[in-house]
């Protein structure tokens, strides 16, 4: 049974009307806008809650009041993520701010919840990575970093938990519609396409009822993992080639840190 989904509001706007086909019962809707998770949570009679996934004791404070208040979480999507265009030139506070949102958040959710997975002996946990984080991004080192060390987590969980009952699922898609791509193509992330929200949910939702782990709304992402794996040196060679038509640029172009964190 589906008792309570925690996730942020991208994700939960798209895939609302699955979970609740899937028996949730009550979805928290997270984010550092409150009005903005009260518009999403009233279309489905869920609750808002205000949080910055980039700090340790925003997360655990919603894990401790959803708990208390609302009931057991049994599904966590952790959904958050920023944007750092640049290389080895980016200052420390730019990598600590990426790394508190695309890598810690992911450690600081399992430091909190996962004991509690393991007492009920069971929990499901997504994390939005990349498909950045399989091959790279150019022209953003943070990123490409971050999103890698996302799957990393992920995977480390997956194996480390599945004899408590908890499931991992990781989500690498290029670009999609939401906030993080308004008023762009998706750029180089955008070359086989701008997907839509919803399409990424219901992959999710058919990957989680095939007990599918990696979550691929791009299929062409496996093919360039695959290729990656298979000769790393022509794939080198090939991302230098798209480094010099768009990372180039990427790093010339203004900084995309979010500096509202």
């Amino acid at each position: 049974m589906l008792r309570s989904l925690v996730g942020s509001e991208m994700c939960i706007r798209a895939s609302c009307r699955g979970f609740a086909a899937n028996g949730a019962d009550k979805v928290v809707v997270v984010d550092m806008n409150l009005e903005q998770a009260q518009r999403v949570a009233s279309d489905i009679d869920g609750i808002a809650m205000k949080a910055n996934c980039g700090q340790e004791m925003d997360l655990r404070r919603v894990i401790m009041a959803v708990e208390f208040e609302v009931g057991a979480i049994d599904v966590w999507v952790g959904n958050a993520g920023i944007p750092a265009n640049g290389g080895v030139e980016v200052p420390n506070d730019e990598w600590e701010r990426i790394m508190n949102v695309n890598v810690y958040q992911h450690v600081w959710v399992a430091r909190h919840l996962f004991p509690l997975f393991q007492e009920r002996g069971e929990g499901v946990y997504v994390t939005t990575a990349s498909a950045a984080g399989l091959v790279t991004q150019v022209g953003s080192l943070p990123y490409a970093v971050t999103k890698h060390a996302a799957v990393s987590i992920s995977e480390w969980l997956a194996i480390s938990y599945a004899d408590a009952g908890v499931r991992v699922h990781c989500i690498c898609p290029q670009a999609v519609r939401s906030g993080f791509t308004e008023g762009s193509d998706g750029g180089v992330a955008g070359g086989d396409g701008m997907l839509e929200p919803a399409t990424v949910a219901d992959e999710l939702l058919s990957c989680m009822d095939k007990r599918q782990f990696l979550v691929l709304p791009h299929p062409e992402v496996l093919t360039y993992f695959q290729r990656k794996a298979s000769d790393y040196d022509r794939w080198l060679k090939g991302m230098q080639r798209l480094h010099q038509t768009f990372g180039k640029v990427m790093m010339r172009a203004p900084a995309r840190s979010a500096a509202k964190l």
